[in-house]
């Protein structure tokens, strides 16, 4: 099982996501982003949360450690924003979360530049979000962090956010194992990502037993409400058969093909054109502030 913490101090809330996560100190003096119960996503996104991110701790990929988080709202009691105090409200107990890398740098186009990751470890991310089916590591949104970044030890990839993974969860039936999905907007696909290394490699150890020690690390309490399920031990096993039929399957939904630097420059700058004619006509003279790329920014001061 995950280790258990009890918070002790809510710090702020994350908005950078959906799901607006929090900062908070716990009784172990740790600092953990913790993801709650009653946000949006549900119990199932800290499902997959958990499935993903021990099953890539198991197959050597650096994921935060994950720990469970007993929480009261009563010690976020000062918190300003009432949308933030009523998910609170609504996340009493058992919550999850996620070692707090201070410091981390997203994974962005410009940290890449300064930063490259080699195909082989490119290869193993990707091929493990094609297992999982996670749809939410892109160019536009990587989940990826660069950690640490002020020179006490050599720079690493973290992996980060797999609530969005797992897809046929939501839909359990409606999605075969085989099936494939598009990855060319991954966040690592110009890195040349070596996918049939990694599938030799990390294929054979997604064994049965693998999947149900990690699927065994789901607390009880987020498996009970699953629709079309008696038991939570049936809906553990439905999670290990799926993925490990999947594996057996990595042939038919091994990803490649994917676009260069220059491709996707190309795709983004096509499907901006494609935005501003659909606008009207004096909506085409006010400046498209989200097309602008951020502020240049020296990485290498940071990352080396």
């Amino acid at each position: 099982m995950l280790r258990s913490v009890t918070a002790a101090r809510y710090v702020e809330p994350l908005h950078t996501g959906g799901s607006v996560p929090g900062v908070v100190e716990a009784d172990d003096l740790g600092t953990y982003v913790v993801k709650f119960t009653g946000s949006a996503q549900g119990r199932k996104a800290l499902v997959a949360e958990v499935i993903v991110g021990e099953l890539a701790r198991e197959l050597g990929l650096r994921v935060p450690e994950l720990v469970l988080v007993r929480f009261d709202p009563s010690i976020a009691a000062g918190e300003p924003h009432q949308e933030v105090r009523d998910l609170l409200d609504a996340s009493a107990g058992l919550n999850l979360g996620m070692d707090y890398l201070s410091g981390g740098a997203d994974f962005t186009p410009e940290v890449a530049e300064v930063f490259p990751v080699d195909p082989g470890e490119a290869g193993r991310v990707v091929w493990l979000d094609a297992l999982t089916v996670n749809v939410d590591r892109t160019v536009h949104s990587s989940n990826l962090m660069v950690w640490p970044t002020l020179g006490i030890a050599p720079p690493r990839l973290w992996l980060i956010d797999h609530g969005a993974a797992l897809v046929f969860h939501h839909r359990w039936g409606a999605s075969p194992p085989e099936k494939a999905y598009d990855f060319r907007h991954h966040a690592l696909g110009h890195s040349a990502p070596d996918v049939r290394a990694a599938d030799a490699e990390l294929a054979p150890k997604v064994t049965r037993e693998l999947l149900h020690e990690v699927v065994a690390r789901v607390p009880e309490v987020w498996l009970t409400r699953e629709a079309g399920f008696g038991t939570p031990d049936e809906v553990r096993n439905a999670y290990v058969g799926y993925l490990h039929a999947r594996v057996r399957a990595s042939h038919d939904w091994l990803p490649t093909g994917f676009p260069t630097r220059d491709e996707l420059a190309a795709e983004n700058a096509a499907r901006a054109a494609r935005t501003r004619r659909g606008r009207p006509d004096w909506l085409k003279r006010v400046p498209d502030l989200h097309g602008k790329p951020p502020a240049e920014q020296d990485w290498s001061v940071h990352l080396g």
